[in-house]
């Protein structure tokens, strides 16, 4: 099966697909702004559904290629496109910068775990289940990990007034230092930007 045969068979499903939850690589755990707590809380019992089909589907298929080297299973890839799309989208983030922050985060394995424990594609730390109250949710949960990042990351973009260097410093706890930033502008502009 080709890959646009598998992206034709996995669009059709594009527009129900439901929402989990919300991320952040925080290495010491401060204490949580309530504003962004219920921000997360909202964003992961959130239903909606994917309005743009056709952007979707250019996305998908020019960031396909792209990804094969860290996902190459083709119906793997393609799922974990629709959903990053899907949720950056919806925090009204550029989809490149999320595949970015993920391919410095994680290099795109779900089940990576950081040294200070955060979790997952968008590396999230385990308080925040405790802090929006669900404890039992699954980070390791693709969706679920997408969400919460995109959630925080967007909150951060808002705080720093759309400074995307200050927002992903916030994002990663290293306010005071640019390496972090660094390595998310050169993943942008090497794989992920769009000519």
């Amino acid at each position: 099966m080709t890959i646009r045969q598998l992206l034709q068979l996995s669009m059709v499903s594009l527009t129900g697909i439901l929402v989990s939850l919300p991320v952040c690589a925080e290495i010491d755990h401060q204490p949580v702004d309530a504003t962004l707590r219920e921000l997360v809380k909202t964003a992961v019992t959130t239903n909606d559904t994917f309005v743009d089909r056709y952007d979707a589907e250019v996305w998908v298929v020019d960031m396909s290629t792209r990804m094969t080297r860290f996902v190459p299973d083709d119906q793997k890839r393609l799922e974990l496109l629709k959903q990053i799309h899907y949720e950056a989208a919806r925090a009204k983030l550029p989809p490149e910068l999320v595949l970015a922050v993920i391919d410095v985060e994680s290099r795109f394995d779900r089940h990576a775990i950081s040294r200070a424990g955060a979790m997952g594609l968008m590396q999230i730390m385990p308080f925040w289940l405790k802090e929006i109250g669900r404890p039992n949710e699954n980070l390791f949960d693709i969706r679920t990990n997408l969400r919460m990042g995109c959630t925080i990351l967007r909150y951060y973009m808002d705080m720093e007034k759309d400074n995307i260097t200050h927002a992903l410093a916030r994002y990663n706890g290293s306010v005071n230092s640019y390496k972090y930033t660094n390595l998310v502008f050169r993943a942008l502009d090497k794989r992920w930007q769009r000519r």
